[in-house]
């Protein structure tokens, strides 16, 4: 599987996720950051239910939550209704317990039309302590920098 499988999505902006001045409003970015990551796990083979933990009989399924720790956004121009945009994903492990993922959107014409950046730490979901990362994400992570190596050369 080539890594800009699960690096580099497509996304249609919907009515839906306008204002009524016809532009994206700006929560709907780090929504989209937030599912382009899931969809990008999913399609290079982790589940979510591996990832994000559920409550099933008042006990969690995972022992490790990766909440966000770190947010930002940036818009360089109007995101409207129709825009097909390309979702470039850029993660970085930080260390052992926490990494980040940039996001750029594009229009299809290579502009860029905004950018995020979502940052997570691993949490031992029964100590409330920080953690090292779970083992599949630290697979992504890895194929990713080795994808980011290959892309510079």
């Amino acid at each position: 599987m080539k890594s800009t499988d699960w690096l580099c999505l497509q996304r249609i902006v919907r009515f839906g996720d306008t204002d009524a001045a016809g532009v994206i409003h700006f929560h709907h970015l780090m929504r989209w950051c937030h599912e382009s990551w899931e969809e990008s796990m999913n399609i290079y083979g982790i589940k979510a239910l591996d990832i994000f933990p559920s409550i099933i009989d008042n006990k969690s399924t995972l022992s490790t939550a990766l909440p966000i720790v770190h947010c930002e956004a940036d818009f360089f121009s109007p995101i409207r209704v129709g825009d097909d945009l390309s979702v470039k994903l850029v993660p970085t492990k930080i260390n052992l317990r926490s990494f980040e993922v940039k996001y750029i959107f594009q229009l299809r014409q290579d502009k860029n039309v905004a950018s995020a950046l979502i940052r997570h730490f691993a949490i031992n979901t029964a100590l409330s302590q920080t953690c090292n990362l779970p083992k599949a994400i630290d697979r992504w992570l890895e194929a990713s920098s080795l994808n980011q190596v290959i892309s510079s050369l």
